[in-house]
């Protein structure tokens, strides 16, 4: 359910704009992500598990906030972060 350490920085050195940057919408999206897929998969074998789906559902109204911030400001960056995490159609 949650990311290790050397995960995130794996993420954040994979999804980062430049070199000091660590909180950009992209890495945001990006952690989001995998901590999506995680919930997802553990939902699937624990289907009463509400508390963990009322987060599950937080953390995508998160993501898709960002996503439409991303979308306004840089429509460019929103097309190439839903190709590279395979999220969209």
């Amino acid at each position: 359910m949650t990311i290790t350490k050397e995960r995130k920085q794996e993420l954040i050195g994979d999804f980062r704009r430049k070199q000091e940057d660590t909180g950009s919408p992209e890495i945001q999206v990006a952690i989001l992500t995998t901590r999506i897929n995680g919930l997802t998969e553990h939902l699937r074998g624990h289907k009463k598990d509400y508390a963990c789906r009322r987060g599950l559902l937080m953390m995508v109204g998160r993501r898709r906030r960002l996503l439409d911030y991303l979308k306004k400001v840089d429509p460019r960056r929103y097309l190439e972060i839903i190709r590279r995490l395979e999220i969209r159609k």
